[in-house]
C-alpha cells in the first residue's frame, strides 16, 4: 500500500480551511472512497460508512438547514464519529453552528472547499486513489523513449545504467536508475518514479555516481513515467534460441498488470542502446496496428503458396 494519509494533509495539498475539529486533523483516512451522506441527513443511519471523508455539497445542506433545529443537533452528532476522519463542504457555504459544535466536541476537522462539489469530488478521489494505490520497488533503470516509458532490467553488472547513459546521450529522458518504485493506478496502469534519494543520479562502474540533471540539462530527465515496455537485458548464451522474427509476444507481470517483454542479448560489439530504441520505436508503431513481423511472415505464406501454386 501507499503512504499513510491524514486529514492534514489534505489542508496542506488544497485549497481548503479549517472551521471546526482542530483536534482531529492527524486522522488518518483509510480508504479513497468519498461518502455524500445524503440520506443519512434523513436520519438513516444504518449503513453510515463512518470511516470515509464525507463531503456535504448544496443538495445535503439544502436540506439539513430545512430541519428542525433538534433535527439538527442530531445529525451533526451522528455524522460525526470517532473513526470520520473529516467532514468537507463545499461552495464556501456558511457551516452551521449544529454542526461546528459536534465537530468540535467529536473531534472532527470540517474543512471548507470555494470549489463546486463535483471538483472537490473529482480531485479528492484522484488524490487519494493515487496515495492508496499498490505499489512495488523494481531492480531496474527507466527511460522515456520517444515517448514510451521502458523499464530495463537485467542481472547486476550486465550494462543497464551504461545503456542508459547512452540513451540520454541520444536525447531521450531518464526517470530512475537502479531502483524504480511502481504504483499501479486503475487495473492497468503502473506509473514509475525514482526514490528522492537517488533521483537524476546514474551509478556507471568506474566513474562512480553521475547527476544526469546538472550534466545534460533539465531536459534529460523526468520525475515519473508510465511504463508500457520491459527490456530484459541477458548476457549472450550460445546454447539458447532467441526470437529473430518477433512473433513472441513476452510479458513481464508487475502487480495485476502484464508488460509487453522484450528480451535483449548482450555481447561485445552490440548498440544497445540503439537495440532498445528501435524497440521502443517498434513498440510504438505495433500500437499504431503495424506489426513487422506479421507483415513479414504474410509475405513468407504468399511467398510459399505462390511457389506451391507454380509447381502444381
Amino acid at each position: 500500500m501507499g503512504a499513510i494519509v491524514r486529514t492534514k494533509d489534505l489542508l496542506d495539498t488544497f485549497n481548503l480551511t479549517l472551521v471546526a475539529g482542530a483536534d482531529g486533523i492527524h486522522r488518518e483516512i483509510i480508504t479513497s472512497d468519498i461518502s455524500r451522506p445524503g440520506i443519512e441527513m434523513t436520519g438513516y443511519f444504518k449503513y453510515y460508512p463512518k470511516e470515509r471523508l464525507q463531503l456535504i455539497g448544496k443538495t445535503e445542506m439544502t436540506y439539513f438547514l430545512e430541519l428542525s433545529p433538534e433535527q439538527r443537533k442530531d445529525r451533526a452528532e451522528k455524522l460525526c464519529t470517532d473513526i470520520t476522519p473529516c467532514i468537507v463542504i463545499s461552495r464556501g457555504m456558511k457551516v452551521p453552528k449544529e454542526l461546528i459544535e459536534a465537530a468540535d466536541h467529536a473531534g472532527v476537522p470540517i474543512l471548507l472547499s470555494p470549489r463546486k462539489t463535483t471538483r472537490v469530488t473529482s480531485r479528492l478521489t484522484n488524490y487519494l486513489e493515487a496515495k492508496f494505490a499498490p505499489f512495488t520497488a523494481v531492480h531496474g533503470v527507466l527511460v522515456d523513449i520517444y515517448g514510451v516509458g521502458v523499464l530495463i532490467t537485467g542481472q547486476s553488472g550486465v550494462g543497464k545504467s551504461e545503456t542508459a547513459l547512452e540513451l540520454v546521450k541520444r536525447g531521450h529522458r531518464l526517470v530512475a536508475d537502479d531502483s524504480v518504485e511502481i504504483r499501479q493506478e486503475d487495473y492497468d496502469t503502473l506509473i514509475g518514479t525514482s526514490p528522492p534519494l537517488i533521483e537524476h543520479m546514474l551509478e556507471i562502474r568506474g566513474l562512480g555516481i553521475i547527476n544526469v540533471m546538472t550534466l545534460f540539462g533539465a531536459g534529460a530527465v523526468r520525475s515519473y513515467k508510465k511504463i508500457a515496455l520491459s527490456v530484459n537485458l541477458e548476457l549472450w548464451d550460445n546454447k539458447k534460441q532467441y526470437d529473430r522474427l518477433g512473433l513472441d509476444e513476452a510479458k513481464m507481470r508487475i502487480m495485476d498488470v502484464d508488460l509487453p517483454k522484450v528480451t535483449i542479448p548482450v555481447r561485445p560489439g552490440r548498440n544497445l542502446a540503439v537495440i532498445i530504441e528501435v524497440a521502443a520505436m517498434n513498440f510504438r508503431l505495433k500500437r499504431m496496428g503495424v506489426n513487422a513481423a506479421e507483415e513479414f511472415s504474410e509475405r513468407l505464406t504468399q511467398m510459399i503458396e505462390h511457389e506451391k501454386d507454380f509447381i502444381d
